[in-house]
């Protein structure tokens, strides 16, 4: 047996072996954490080690809705994320679209400009954020929050979508012209449609942003508990003595289970999103 197919078998036998090591790695805490968030206290005690409940109880999550509030929470995370995903997408769009197509004097700068924010660690910036919010009464409310996550997901979402717009042929935003459409139609028919899977992606990641982001969420809203976060409702939870590990376990799936939806229905769409791109392109 020659060396590359000796290589060739190797790697088909070592691939689905590898694959399937991989995911039980990752999807093994998912899993234990879904399952104790089932389980009864008193159980979980005489069974620390089982792997599958006895019986199935929803007391932890009606107790994690309900008495600790996570109701109120999500409602909370869900404005704060959607309301930042809109805003950012309404900004870098126009923004990344100058970049990548006008002309202007430091164009090919400006984009690095935009991300050296990120050469600050976020406590840094969150002492003065702290003092110039609390002098403008946005302190423990929900719009200062947004604004703040505006600000972090802004230039990354700009750099992203400047990257893809430059792939967008040109002779289609002329053809576009010709017909006589103005820059903005342009944008808005041509160019955004073409652009679905860098949309679905930076509105996934400014979505994320949002919703798991807590160094802020607690500076601001500490606080002011109707306000609160699932993220700073998750970590009083996870900072209580007198919450059982299955309720903090259930507060986690509340947290998670989200982002795993959206991540996998984005996944959907962004593959429709290329394909619509390669048959207009």
């Amino acid at each position: 047996m020659s060396r590359d197919r000796f290589e060739r078998a190797l790697l088909k036998v070592l691939r689905p072996v590898v694959i399937a090591v991989l995911f039980l790695i990752t999807a093994f805490p998912f899993y234990y954490m879904v399952m104790l968030s089932f389980r009864d206290i008193q159980e979980l005690i005489l069974q620390p080690g089982s792997l599958w409940p006895q019986t199935f109880t929803f007391d932890t999550y009606l107790n994690v809705l309900d008495r600790q509030g996570f109701l109120t929470f999500m409602r909370n995370s869900a404005i704060v994320a959607v309301a930042s995903v809109a805003v950012t997408l309404l900004i870098s769009i126009p923004g990344a679209y100058a970049v990548a197509r006008l002309n202007f004097f430091g164009r090919r700068q400006v984009h690095f400009l935009f991300l050296a924010v990120y050469l600050f660690p976020a406590i840094v910036l969150a002492i003065p954020l702290f003092v110039l919010f609390t002098m403008l009464g946005l302190r423990g409310s929900l719009v200062g929050l947004i604004l703040v996550y505006i600000a972090q997901t802004v230039p990354v979402t700009v750099y992203m979508l400047r990257n893809y717009f430059e792939t967008v042929p040109q002779s289609v935003e002329e053809a576009a012209a010709i017909d006589g459409c103005g820059r903005l139609t342009t944008i808005w028919r041509v160019v955004l449609p073409l652009s679905k899977p860098a949309l679905m992606a930076t509105g996934l990641y400014a979505f994320m942003i949002a919703w798991n982001e807590f160094l802020f969420a607690l500076l601001f809203l500490v606080e002011k508990r109707d306000s609160w976060t699932v993220s700073l409702g998750l970590s009083q939870l996870a900072g209580s003595i007198e919450i059982p590990t299955t309720v903090l376990m259930a507060g986690s799936v509340v947290l998670t289970l989200p982002i795993v939806i959206l991540f996998f229905a984005s996944e959907r769409l962004l593959t429709e999103g290329l394909t619509a791109g390669a048959e207009k392109g």
